[in-house]
């Protein structure tokens, strides 16, 4: 027992549960020890697949000679449609509207073909270039307008959120104003690209290492394409190169591609694209164009909204559904709209599908709620910071959102003013106002944005999760659950939980790899839930065991079950205390069972979308960020000078990695609204597809000065895992905030009496073009 005590001194200091530790793998990252799927060494006789692409965005294939292909160097087989045992399907939706390789229809330029099977990596690459293939072009609609203009169809349902009066209210509202805003999309750029080795094994089974954030619909889609069913598929991740929304249903095509290239050759196939070929196969976060009516009173307080959401969705279905039902749950943000009707319009285009990206639609709908307040607060002439707090939820009559669910937690206004506090951001915005007014070129801008973000997935059955537990005789502990690791430390945070529950330290848990042979049926690890939904699960496990431990000792030692209690590095039974590895020796040799499953389903929720109406989440988890900013009015270039976060993250499981998680989210966010465009030329090609054209934010791009706080003594109200909260994707929509200092920054250029309109990504040639547009209003409004 006293090297026990020895080991576990620190949990006695502070619980696991809360305190700062390092994520699990973190020396390994840095180490370049961590195993990704493309460091497993290769089982012998492993073989390499490519994937041949469409060269046209729009028609019909005509023709496909693969006899060059055939005949190339290194090949072993070449795999169409007609090699496909199963259904030619890989759609995550009911539509069935995605083949694996395509037959007839080309809807994207880059729309997979078929696939090479090569000795090599290079040999199938180069192979994949030689097919010929003639088309029957047609002109391809590229984007929103093109879209419109055409008359194009909806992948999917559209949904409506309406909420009181909208026409009376509109008409008696003492102003309003109409507008429009184009929101840029983003490519995940995870780096780790997408990959998939397959290994065939006895009677039909397929083990396939996927790098994937949905490992049972991987399972699901693989079983589908060789007619198999769902139990001899195993679907195995240790961890992901970063994920970010891009593995949740991009890696089907890769981990199908793979098994049915193995279940052909009979052995491993190894599928691995190129980052350009990944960029241009892979959907990206959805673009917006935003049309808006808003009814409003000189106070800046808003009576209406009436807003249309069009997302360029791209060749299918997907997940654009979802994602743009979630662009409408989120465009109120922290604000009440007493009038409300939103609509999504889900236009399909000829363009690679668009998919989840960190924060699934939300940040789009928020982008469009801070242009609401920004164009009153210009409209009145008012602080947007007043009007955004005129405009907070809160107050008789004022709770409910445009989906009929009540805010119960409102704490948006509490950060807020501790934020504004803390940053002491009027006397910089005072300062920042006075240095414009000296200053010719450079302009320096400031803004301070809320973040009210809900949680649970709006697909009601994917709120659940399981987990298995395995306390072995030395007092080791073996942990699975569904939950996939992309660096985000869930893993980390469910050990952490794990070795509470027990009274153990870290070192005796095993953190193994996601894989549906142990835990079925999984979710994907998306929508911030992973630690909610697996921690609860995994506790649920060790609970059952504890019980178990307990009914034990109190028979075996003559005690109540209320005198044992599970302590950091022991275990209480009565006046005696044992070591946990004690206890657990001798409920072995009792016969005890020491493995358990866990399960959990998240309460409360439910969602009518017919209706649109329901409570479709469990929570929402709460920030603000005021960013400060400076551009060159020649040149339209800028710095982020200064960034504060304050974020909500509950009773934080680990507040070292949450802090990760809120820094990284940021950056993240800010790059999606400042530096990355997409662009496509007039044949639909990706013109961005790699990082000499693609600009995500590099370490000089940070801001100067950077500080992040977590909320204190603010647990979550609901029962959640320790009363903790989701951080994976809320932080994201923080840097909004620096979209409107940089609006703030152009507005100076005509004494902010004209509103910016300056639409995201806010490049530096759009900040250029706003701060000549602003000039132009001014001057003639003199």
């Amino acid at each position: 027992m006293a090297d026990a005590r020895k080991r576990l001194d620190v949990i006695e200091s502070r619980p696991i549960v809360g305190s700062p530790l390092k994520h699990d793998s973190a020396e390994k990252h840095v180490a370049g020890e961590a195993l990704y799927i493309d460091d497993i060494a290769e089982p012998a006789g492993v073989a390499h697949a490519y994937i041949g692409l469409s060269t046209i965005a729009h028609g019909r294939l005509l023709s496909l000679d693969l006899s060059a292909v055939e005949a190339a160097p290194g090949v072993l087989s070449v795999l169409t449609a007609a090699d496909i045992p199963g259904a030619n399907d890989i759609s995550s939706t009911h539509k069935h509207d995605e083949p694996v390789f395509a037959t007839g229809a080309i809807l994207h330029h880059g729309q997979p073909l078929f696939a090479v099977v090569a000795d090599t990596r290079e040999q199938a690459r180069q192979a994949a270039l030689l097919a010929k293939a003639t088309y029957d072009e047609a002109p391809p609609l590229l984007d929103v307008a093109a879209a419109r203009a055409a008359g194009s169809d909806l992948v999917t349902e559209p949904l409506k959120l309406e909420r009181g009066d909208l026409a009376a209210a509109l008409a008696a509202s003492p102003r309003r104003l109409k507008g429009s805003m184009a929101i840029g999309g983003q490519d995940h750029f995870y780096l780790e690209s997408q990959i998939a080795l397959a290994i065939p094994g006895e009677d039909g089974d397929m083990l396939v290492q996927s790098s994937t954030q949905h490992p049972s619909e991987v399972q699901h889609m693989v079983a589908a394409v060789l007619g198999v069913g769902a139990h001899a598929v195993t679907i195995e991740v240790r961890r992901m190169g970063g994920g970010f929304g891009g593995k949740e249903t991009q890696a089907n095509l890769f981990a199908c591609v793979a098994a049915l290239a193995a279940r052909k050759l009979k052995r491993p196939v190894k599928l691995r694209p190129d980052r350009d070929d990944d960029m241009v196969i892979t959907g990206k976060r959805h673009d917006f164009v935003v049309d808006y009516e808003i009814g409003f009173d000189d106070d800046g307080r808003i009576h209406a909204v009436d807003a249309v959401y069009a997302a360029r969705c791209g060749w299918n279905a997907d997940l654009s559904g979802p994602v743009t039902d979630r662009a409408l749950f989120h465009m109120d943000n922290c604000y009440f709209y007493p009038a409300v009707r939103a609509r999504s319009e889900p236009l399909r285009t000829h363009t690679v599908s668009n998919t989840a990206f960190r924060g699934f639609g939300g940040p789009q709908g928020m982008v469009g709620a801070e242009r609401f307040i920004e164009e009153v607060a210009f409209a009145t002439g008012l602080d947007p910071l007043e009007v955004r707090k005129c405009n907070l939820y809160g107050g008789e009559g004022r709770e409910v959102t445009p989906y009929h669910q009540p805010v119960e937690d409102m704490i948006a206004g509490e950060v807020i003013d501790e934020l504004e506090r803390c940053c002491d951001y009027r006397a910089r915005q005072q300062a920042i106002r006075a240095f414009n007014r000296e200053s010719p070129v450079i302009r320096r801008g400031i803004a301070l944005t809320p973040v009210k973000f809900g949680i649970s997935f709006t697909a009601t059955w994917y709120n659940q999760a399981g987990a298995l537990v395995h306390v072995y005789t030395d007092g080791t502990v073996a942990l699975n659950h569904g939950g996939t690791e992309m660096g985000q430390g869930l893993c980390q945070k469910v050990a952490q939980v794990v070795a509470q529950a027990f009274g153990i330290g870290l070192g005796e848990i095993k953190i193994t790899a996601t894989t549906t042979g142990k835990v079925p049926n999984t979710s994907a690890t998306a929508a911030s839930s992973g630690s909610d939904l697996n921690g609860m699960a995994a506790l649920d496990a060790c609970e059952t065991i504890k019980k178990r431990l307990t009914a034990f000792a109190a028979a075996h030692w003559q005690e109540k079950p209320e005198g044992i209690a599970f302590l950091p590095g022991r275990v209480r039974i009565g006046a005696r205390e044992i070591d946990f590895v004690e206890l657990v020796k001798a409920a072995y040799m009792a016969r005890v069972q020491l493995s358990a499953t866990g399960f959990y389903a998240t309460p409360k929720i439910h969602w009518d979308r017919k209706a649109g109406r329901g409570h479709p989440f469990y929570y929402f988890a709460y920030g603000a960020a005021a960013a400060e900013v400076a551009i060159d009015t020649l040149t339209g270039e800028y710095k982020v000078e200064r960034v504060d976060v304050l974020h909500d993250c509950g009773n934080s499981l680990n507040p070292a990695i949450d802090k990760g998680q809120i820094e990284g989210g940021f950056i993240q966010g800010m790059g999606w609204l400042t530096t990355e465009e997409l662009v496509w030329d007039e044949k639909g090609r990706l013109k961005t597809h790699a990082p000499s054209t693609y600009k995500i934010p590099v370490a000089s791009d940070r801001p100067r000065i950077f500080n992040v706080a977590l909320l204190e003594n603010a647990p979550n109200r609901e029962h959640t895992i320790h009363r903790s909260k989701a951080v994976g994707e809320p932080p994201l929509m923080l840097a909004i905030s620096v979209l409107h200092a940089l609006s703030d920054a152009v507005a100076s250029v005509g004494d902010h009496r004209f509103c910016p309109r300056l639409d995201a990504p806010a490049t530096p040639e759009r900040v250029l073009d706003a701060v000549d547009r602003v000039r132009s209003q001014a001057e003639a409004a003199r």
